[in-house]
């Protein structure tokens, strides 16, 4: 009796592999924001998905059980937010401006991950910047870098208000 107790209670969502990762863990800081992008049009498309575990490995290198779990606390903590704050501030708190710049260059190519860049994206991305101080200029530098990485993509370098 006890082990399917404990065999339960290890299985719910929320149990010890989603708590190895503490809230101020940059990582699943991260890991949210880009849940919030992919989600921001909302349609998650497969390659959404995959381009976002790819850019997540690379960027944090982690891969196996480890990669799952960041993704699921990020995608947990993603569900359980108000608002963008929370994972801004724990970024503002990790990362140099080099960091940040370099997290907005990831969301970016994470919105052109399907060929286009949708308005809800587009918007997601500016407000993300603006609270972790990445400036106008670098900000559509970045999403123009991304733009010209995917042959095709629209919305990119000259659809946008904020040139």
């Amino acid at each position: 009796m006890l082990q399917r107790v404990l065999s339960f209670l290890r299985d719910l969502p929320n149990s010890a592999a989603d708590t190895r990762f503490g809230a101020d863990d940059p990582r699943v800081a991260a890991a949210a924001l880009m849940y919030h992008v992919i989600n921001a049009d909302g349609i998650r498309h497969d390659v959404e998905w995959e381009r976002l575990k790819e850019l997540f490995s690379q960027a944090y290198d982690t891969t196996g059980e480890e990669l799952k779990g960041l993704l699921d606390a990020g995608e947990q903590a993603h569900q359980e937010a108000i608002d963008l704050y929370a994972f801004t501030s724990v970024l503002n708190r990790h990362l140099d401006e080099a960091g940040r710049i370099e997290f907005i260059r990831l969301l970016w190519d994470l919105c052109y991950a399907d060929g286009e860049l949708h308005e809800l994206e587009d918007n997601t991305l500016w407000r993300v910047a603006e609270l972790i101080r990445v400036e106008r200029r670098d900000r559509i530098t970045a999403r123009q870098q991304a733009a010209k990485r995917v042959p095709g993509a629209t919305g990119g370098s000259s659809d946008s208000s904020d040139e």
